[in-house]
């Protein structure tokens, strides 16, 4: 019998690679998002992250702000926020990002659903980085990091919705980072493929259910390292690419799925 493969221990002891950073991070609340924003604070970050609603506990010294970034007043909401807060921002990170399976297939996605997912997946990123950038730019140094999803490289037709918009999103970044490079701001994305999380889980109990068990959301492929990711896996790839170890990356999508899609 094989002994189940199961996620390493993340070192207990601190790592300081965000010393004196500050970053304000999006979806903050849970899964990836609460990940990302306990590791920048173990990595000496000061952090602002969002959600929409408040969640039972953060970190010591992050603050906080229940807005909706789906929308452009919740979008200036975090922004102000963070302005006020942090001062000088270093990094942002847009996590944020929601999706509804239709089990129905293409036909069954109407019109809303279609504007629904490009506010939250898409849009999100494009407004909060149009309102902090200009600072970045004027400082003449920053990270971004925008999360996608391994969904845009086999998208399956009951999720089209939620891979068109990340893969905009994705597209998006190569061109912000062509732009940025040359005043001082990397640019990256952070493709995550099955992780562990509740709105992930969610969406794989309901495709599973509906019969799409060899799609890829679904998990159906097999993982050459044996298990599905946990947030920590993406939190500390985000860490990376926003700290100084990162400094000569930019415009990359880095793939962080155990091996599952196999591309290159």
């Amino acid at each position: 019998m094989s002994t189940p493969i199961v996620a390493p221990e993340v070192p207990t002891a601190p790592i300081l690679d965000l010393a004196g950073k500050t970053a304000v991070i999006t979806g903050g609340s849970k899964g990836i998002g609460a990940a990302t924003v306990a590791r920048f604070v173990k990595g000496g970050a000061r952090v602002v992250t969002s959600g929409r609603a408040q969640p039972e506990s953060l970190p010591s010294g992050v603050e906080y702000v229940v807005a909706d970034v789906s929308t452009v007043d919740g979008v200036d909401q975090l922004a102000r926020r963070a302005r006020d807060v942090l001062g000088d921002i270093d990094i942002i990170v847009n996590n944020a990002g929601a999706s509804t399976p239709h089990l129905g297939g293409v036909l069954d996605i109407d019109d809303a659903e279609w504007v629904k997912d490009l506010h939250i997946n898409f849009l999100a990123a494009v407004r909060l980085n149009a309102a902090l950038l200009p600072a970045l730019y004027a400082r003449g140094k920053g990270s971004i990091i925008n999360v996608s999803s391994a969904a845009t490289l086999s998208p399956s037709s009951t999720m089209l919705h939620y891979a068109s918009a990340k893969a905009a999103l994705a597209t998006y970044t190569t061109g912000l980072a062509a732009e940025a490079g040359p005043r001082g701001v990397r640019v990256n994305t952070i493709t995550p493929g099955n992780v562990a999380s509740p709105g992930a889980d969610a969406i794989r109990r309901a495709l599973t259910e509906a019969g799409d068990v060899d799609s890829p959301a679904a998990g159906g492929m097999p993982i050459p390292l044996g298990r599905k990711g946990e947030a920590s896996d993406i939190a500390e790839a985000i860490a990376f690419l926003a700290s100084d170890r990162a400094a000569w990356i930019t415009a990359s999508d880095l793939l962080v799925d155990g091996g599952q899609m196999q591309t290159r």
